[in-house]
């Protein structure tokens, strides 16, 4: 396969004859468009662009997209470097039941044979990011059930310029982000790199090390398009990014109690804990035009992840002892705060390797009134772990090495996926003022797992294998009442793969989905109310140590059926303008209601709620902008609060109090202040009140969100 998909970039290569009307050198990238473009499709879609990225300067992607309706954060380091995002109730488990894109090519590690992203691309370099929701996401796969997230890298400028964005704050918090990018008729190129770090804002007890983060990235793009007399457009556009990351990340938590004292406090026990990571990908996309009509866009990709986060175990081990310290277990306790010895303290390699490739072909072509799209997507992802376990004691409140234990065949195991996906997309104009969208999808997977019984992989301890193949359909419709007011409504089958670890009983994840509303558009403004409700015949949970099912820490395990339904409100405007003076305003709120209705042969009973998904989420956004381009910028957003065992919440008998996490507010604040056209200084303060509370429970223990921390910056344009 990997010759297959080698010999296929090679020859997109040799066919690279470029470039036509200047209109044409876009690099195909988007599965929305622009912000305009999102309010024709027949379901929830925002652009997050260029300009509202800069507002903020947020390199969290937790920060940027809180202000989408429908999307739900589970916050775990504070920074966003592995982020937890679901979408409508499509749970945020390392944001494995959404389609995690860059540049419109799947970038989770393996996102099929392992989906749960513990890489997530760099959000600081980000030009823009879409979010879509509802009929539409068929176009995508392969997971439906939710919707996708496409991150959009750094564009090659329209001319020859660059940009140099510098900033320095608390924790000895930096960031430098450069680019250069030069463009003739038919040749263009961009260099670019995001350097940044922290040394964190947590404090390990006994112990002097850092506990942030440092990330170096580097991105390449490369255009060729053909001369504008040619009989046909096309362009090859060529990508290569590299990153490193090295983050003293832990999965341990605290307990109630100490969280309350002091929640940036880390047990010592966490001390030797750090993440190191390489990602690599290379992108190759050919596109030719062969009349206004006609177009094909190829692209063949290639991602490989290399991941050892090397930290204290929890399952089964540390983590009771913080649930018996939530318990009043003296002995626990003394044992997290380092006063009391202890043996058999497992400090785990949780090293993998991870390779995802494939090409993918789309067809865009106009017949009359129907803007068809047809696509076609082959597809190979596996991840290799192998992960041993160093084996300490806990002496006068340190760490004292004892021995290396060899991974059992669990952790010593290969899983790889094959898929091969179809979809046809139809827009159907009827009328100038109803558009009709259908839909199908075919996914065919096989996925297989074989772990060995020694290190040397002589002896094979077991072998599985699964296989699946589901057609999928959507229908979309918008009607235009007149120039305000457009009304629309969408169904869609929702799908989201098992894991190949999964018993060959498990089904994967379906459910149809429902959506309706209205959308308005004034002269001053604009709004949207969509309602939604997702009926899933089957619900299931990926197993992983960030979220066991039970002991359970891979596989996938079912959950019987569900429902969750919902309603999404955004508004945009503007409090007051004049010719000096504007005061836009943003708003977004979600309603979220779910529940198991039919456990079946799962633990679970009607009613238990949904983890890590809140009723209500609201986030606000206000600026002051001045003629002299002096802008600043005030963000408000709340969480609910949030079920982190469905098995306590809802079960009035039950102990709950350490089932949920914390409602929150947080505000952010920017200034921005031009030195000249050029160069301008930024002054931004993350929690600016500096509110503190449990925003996860998992992994292990309570878990902070960010404190107050200020930075200031310089962007210089040349």
């Amino acid at each position: 396969m990997k010759k297959s998909v080698l010999g296929m970039a090679i020859l997109l290569a040799n066919q690279a004859v470029m470039a036509a009307d200047s209109k044409a050198k876009l690099e195909e990238v988007t599965i929305i468009g622009n912000p305009e473009e999102a309010q024709l499709i027949p379901g929830s879609a925002h652009v997050i662009g260029e300009q509202e990225l800069e507002k903020f300067e947020f390199t969290d992607i937790n920060r940027i997209v809180r202000q989408v309706p429908g999307v739900y954060l589970q916050e775990e380091d504070g920074f966003g470097l592995r982020p937890n995002i679901g979408i409508r109730g499509a749970v945020g488990e390392r944001s494995s039941k959404i389609n995690l894109m860059e540049d419109g090519v799947l970038i989770a590690p393996a996102p099929y044979s392992a989906p749960s992203a513990y890489y997530f691309p760099t959000a600081g370099r980000m030009s823009s990011v879409e979010v879509l929701k509802g009929a539409e996401t068929l176009r995508q796969g392969p997971a439906t059930v939710g919707g996708a997230v496409n991150l959009i890298s750094t564009r090659i400028p329209e001319q020859t310029s660059g940009s140099v964005n510098a900033e320095a704050g608390e924790d000895g918090a930096f960031r430098v982000h450069a680019n250069y990018g030069y463009v003739e008729e038919q040749f263009a190129f961009l260099l670019e790199t995001h350097q940044q770090g922290n040394d964190g804002f947590k404090n390990i007890d006994r112990s002097s090390r850092d506990t942030g983060f440092y990330i170096e990235d580097y991105l390449a793009k490369v255009r060729v398009n053909s001369d504008p007399s040619a009989e046909f457009y096309q362009q090859l556009d060529i990508k290569v990014q590299y990153s490193e990351e090295l983050s003293d990340e832990t999965y341990l938590g605290l307990t109630d109690k100490d969280f309350t004292a002091a929640p940036d406090r880390r047990y010592g026990l966490s001390k030797l804990d750090e993440m190191n990571t390489r990602h690599s990908g290379v992108q190759l996309r050919h596109h030719i035009e062969f009349n206004s009509d006609l177009s094909l866009t190829t692209t063949a990709y290639q991602n490989k992840f290399k991941r050892d986060w090397f930290k204290v175990k929890g399952v089964g081990g540390l983590i009771d002892d913080v649930n018996a310290g939530n318990s009043n277990a003296a002995n626990a306790q003394a044992i997290l705060d380092g006063t009391a010895d202890a043996d058999g303290i497992a400090v785990k390699h949780n090293n993998r390797k991870y390779t995802s490739e494939g090409i993918q072909f789309k067809v865009d072509w106009v017949v009359a009134n129907h803007q068809i799209e047809m696509g076609a997507r082959y597809h190979q992802d596996d991840v290799d772990r192998h992960q041993p376990e160093e084996i300490f004691n806990q002496r006068n409140g340190e760490l004292v090495f004892d021995y290396v234990k060899q991974p059992s065949s669990s952790n010593n195991r290969v899983e790889d996926a094959e898929a091969i996906a179809l979809h046809i997309m139809d827009v159907w104009s009827v009328t100038d003022e109803l558009k009709l969208n259908l839909g199908l999808r075919y996914e065919d997977i096989e996925t297989s797992q074989t772990r060995y019984g020694n290190n040397e992989r002589t002896e094979i301890a077991s072998t599985r294998s699964n296989q699946v193949d589901e057609l999928l359909y959507s229908a979309g419709v918008t009607y235009e009442l007149n120039d305000q007011v457009t009304l629309l409504a969408g169904v869609h089958s929702g799908f989201a793969p098992t894991s190949p670890s999964s018993r060959e009983n498990i089904e994967p994840e379906t459910s149809t989905n429902y959506e309706a509303g209205i959308r308005l558009t004034g002269e001053d403004a604009k709004a949207s109310v969509i309602a939604f409700f997702s009926d899933y015949e089957s619900t299931v949970t990926n197993c992983t140590v960030n979220r066991p099912c039970g002991d359970q820490t891979s596989g996938s395990e079912s959950e019987g059926e569900s429902e969750v339904k919902g309603v999404e409100v955004t508004v945009d405007s503007h409090l007051y303008r004049d010719e000096q003076v504007f005061v836009p305003i943003s708003m977004s709120y979600t309603y979220t209601d779910a529940e198991i209705t039919d456990p079946k042969d799962s633990g679970n009973q009607v009613g238990d709620l949904y983890e890590y998904l809140p009723k209500n989420t609201f986030s606000a956004q206000i600026g002051y902008e001045l003629a002299s381009g002096w802008n600043s910028y005030l963000s408000v957003s709340y969480v609910d609060e949030m079920c982190t065992d469905s098995s306590l919440c809802g079960r009035n008998d039950l102990d709950q109090r350490f089932a949920f996490t914390d409602q929150y507010w947080v505000t952010d604040f920017s200034t921005h202040y031009p030195l000249n056209k050029d160069t301008q200084l930024y002054l931004k303060v993350d929690n600016i009140f500096d509110e503190r509370a449990i925003v996860s429970r998992n992994p292990d223990g309570a878990r902070p969100n960010k404190p107050r921390t200020a930075l200031i910056g310089v962007n210089w344009n040349f």
